[in-house]
């Protein structure tokens, strides 16, 4: 992989002269869910063809997600995907543009992008009145079209942004993650001087965590629960504040620092049910709690206690499009700080190994290339 985004004009060429090369096959090797179940194949499939107005990629970088792990489990909350499968999974990622079938829209061969994952319908009535983010039938790699774990994908030309200067293959993998967590910021309103409470130090919980300092919270604190590499990550990114929980709960973990100094904002990215009214303990009269989890079950809440305390909850996913432009210029001025969040690189064969290092949280965020890297861990 190349960093910062100056691989040279003769490298690009050689690089897509081979890409062509290659894909005179018309089959790949991919990750898919095939069923219902546990588990997922390293298996072959059709290479993508680009229709109008999409662009062939080859992917150089896809990042392991929290949704992923869920779908390998097959542990609840995407059951809406049984009758799509097979699919391949995989919606964090860049790579480099191939080809185009018709208007490039300014898009060159060679470009590093970052592809939005997700592509609304067009044409329900949130569609058509403006309301594009609400779209019903929206269309999204890795979980209801084919993903990023691939060599090569399709994408709208409109979904692929070009990554800035300075911000290579990996970095711009990362822009995905790095959006839905700055959403999760914006939709909690962190302004200077806020305490601010991080439930989760996966990669959400991290870069939130992030966002929220650039923000300028007076103090971030992150909760874990027996997550020695993920609170490793989190001090490289400069947080100390951590908090593990152990075989405990949050409540008595809690307890004795902050009942009576509560938090302005609190950030759930733990996707456990019980979080959600535990955290609420914590929350000063008037605070927000930003839901960012996916939740295999519900949730209860004591609706009187949020009522008297008059909390807000506020639910968050993914980001809106222009979200994406500012997540990439804050990858090019402070692209090494979030470098820190990637534990592992590895190569796409490896890709079942990945699912279950980040299952066992034995890796932090995984970067899986179809290119077999020396620097591997």
């Amino acid at each position: 992989m190349c960093r910062g985004g100056d691989r040279s004009a003769r490298t690009h060429a050689l690089a897509l002269a081979l890409t062509r090369s290659l894909i005179g096959s018309s089959f790949m090797k991919a990750l898919q869910k095939t069923a219902p179940s546990f588990g997922v194949e390293f298996r072959e499939v059709p290479r993508p063809v680009p229709r109008p107005g999409e662009a062939l990629i080859e992917i150089t970088a896809a990042g392991v997600c929290g949704t992923d792990v869920h779908i390998f489990e097959w542990s609840g909350g995407y059951e809406f995907m049984a009758p799509l499968l097979p699919l391949t999974l995989g919606h964090e990622f860049a790579g480099r543009v191939i080809d185009v079938a018709g208007d490039a829209n300014g898009l060159a061969p060679g470009a590093l992008v970052a592809v939005i994952p997700s592509a609304p319908c067009g044409s329900c009535a949130h569609c058509l009145s403006g309301a594009a983010e609400s779209c019903e039938r929206r269309s999204a790699k890795g979980t209801s079209a084919d993903g990023g774990f691939a060599p090569w994908i399709t994408a709208p030309v409109v979904n692929c942004l070009e990554a800035p200067n300075g911000v290579d293959d990996e970095l711009a993998a990362l822009a995905e993650p790095l959006t839905v967590a700055q959403e999760a910021v914006l939709k909690g309103g962190v302004t200077r001087g806020d305490r601010v409470l991080v439930i989760g130090p996966g990669t959400i919980g991290q870069a939130i965590a992030l966002y929220a300092r650039m923000a300028e919270a007076a103090e971030v604190v992150v909760v874990g629960k027996n997550d020695p590499l993920r609170f490793e990550t989190l001090r490289a990114l400069g947080f100390w504040d951590l908090v593990d929980i152990g075989d405990g709960d949050l409540e008595t973990a809690l307890a004795s620092r902050f009942t009576s100094q509560k938090f302005d904002i609190i950030f759930e990215a733990t996707g456990v049910p019980e979080v959600v009214q535990q955290s609420l303990t914590f929350l000063r009269k008037e605070g927000v709690l930003v839901v960012a989890g996916i939740h295999p079950r519900r949730a209860s809440l004591d609706l009187t206690r949020l009522v008297r305390e008059r909390h807000q909850i506020r639910g968050t996913q993914r980001a809106p499009r222009n979200v994406w432009p500012r997540v990439l210029d804050s990858l090019a001025t402070e692209g090494e700080r979030f470098r820190h969040m990637i534990t592992h690189r590895m190569s796409l064969d490896r890709g079942v190994e990945a699912l279950e290092l980040a299952r066992t949280r034995r890796a932090s965020k995984i970067i899986l290339s179809p290119v077999v890297r020396k620097r591997s861990s």
